[in-house]
C-alpha cells in the first residue's frame, strides 16, 4: 500500500516538475514580448506622471488664478465682469469654464458663471451652466441644483424647479437642504400642491430643526394644512 502511495506521488512531483519546466520555457520564448509588456507599462505610468506634473497641475493652477480675478469683482456684487472679464487681466468666469471645463475649477467657474447670469437676468445662459452639474458632485452640485432652482421658478418652468430643488434637498446638506425644501414647499404651495408642500416642510421641521428655515417652519406648516 505504501509503496502505492510513493508512486502516486513520484506522479504527481514529475506532473508538477513537467508543468514547472513548460512554464519556465514558455517565459524563454516568450522573453522579448514581456520585455515590451513590461516597458510599455512603464511607459504609461511615465507618461500619466508627466501629463499629471506639467499638464494637469499647471492648468489647475491657472485656471484657479483666473477665477480668482473674476472672484474679486463677484464680491463687489460687479456680476457682469465677474462672468465676461474687464479687457485687462480678468477674463471672467464664462471663459475660464469653456477653456477649463475638464479641471474641478473649471466647473466652480461654470457655477460661478450661472450665479452671474442669474443675478444679470440671462436666464437661459444661467440654466445652461447650473445644467451641467450633477447631484453627486457634493461640493458644487447640491449649490448649483437650488440655483437653477431658482432660474426655472424665474422661467415659470415650475415641474423643473421642484425637481431641481429635489436634487439640492437629496444631498442631505446641513446648509442647503433645508434652504431647498423651503424653496419646494413654496411653490407646490403655490400651485395648490398643499400635501407635497406640507411634506416639504415637516421634513425640515424633523430632520433640520436647527437650521434657520424651521424657525419659523411652523406657519408654513400651517398655511399647507
Amino acid at each position: 500500500m505504501a509503496k502505492k502511495d510513493f508512486k502516486k506521488e513520484d506522479e504527481q512531483l514529475e506532473n508538477v516538475n513537467e508543468a514547472l519546466s513548460s512554464s519556465a520555457q514558455w517565459f524563454v520564448d516568450h522573453k522579448d514580448l514581456l520585455t515590451w509588456c513590461v516597458a510599455g507599462v512603464l511607459l504609461v505610468v511615465i507618461i500619466v506622471m508627466a501629463v499629471s506634473a506639467f499638464v494637469v497641475k499647471p492648468n489647475k493652477e491657472e485656471a484657479a488664478n483666473k477665477n480668482a480675478l473674476a472672484e474679486a469683482y463677484f464680491v463687489q456684487g460687479d456680476y457682469a465682469h465677474a462672468l465676461d472679464g474687464d479687457k485687462a487681466e480678468c477674463e471672467g468666469f464664462r471663459q475660464v469654464a469653456k477653456d477649463y471645463s475638464l479641471y474641478q475649477e473649471g466647473k466652480l467657474a461654470a457655477l460661478y458663471a450661472g450665479v452671474c447670469s442669474y443675478e444679470l437676468g440671462e436666464l437661459e445662459d444661467a440654466a445652461k451652466y447650473l445644467g451641467k452639474f450633477s447631484a453627486d458632485d457634493v461640493n458644487i452640485g447640491p449649490a448649483a441644483a437650488m440655483r437653477l432652482g431658482d432660474v426655472y421658478v424665474e422661467l415659470d418652468e415650475y415641474g423643473k424647479a421642484v425637481k431641481a430643488f429635489d436634487q439640492a434637498a437629496a444631498s442631505e446638506n446641513e446648509f442647503i437642504a433645508p434652504m431647498a425644501l423651503k424653496k419646494k414647499g413654496l411653490v407646490l404651495l403655490e400651485q395648490d400642491n398643499k400635501k407635497g408642500a406640507l411634506k416639504a416642510f415637516e421634513t425640515i421641521k424633523k430632520h433640520y430643526p436647527q437650521s434657520s428655515e424651521a424657525q419659523d417652519i411652523d406657519k408654513y406648516i400651517s398655511l399647507a394644512k
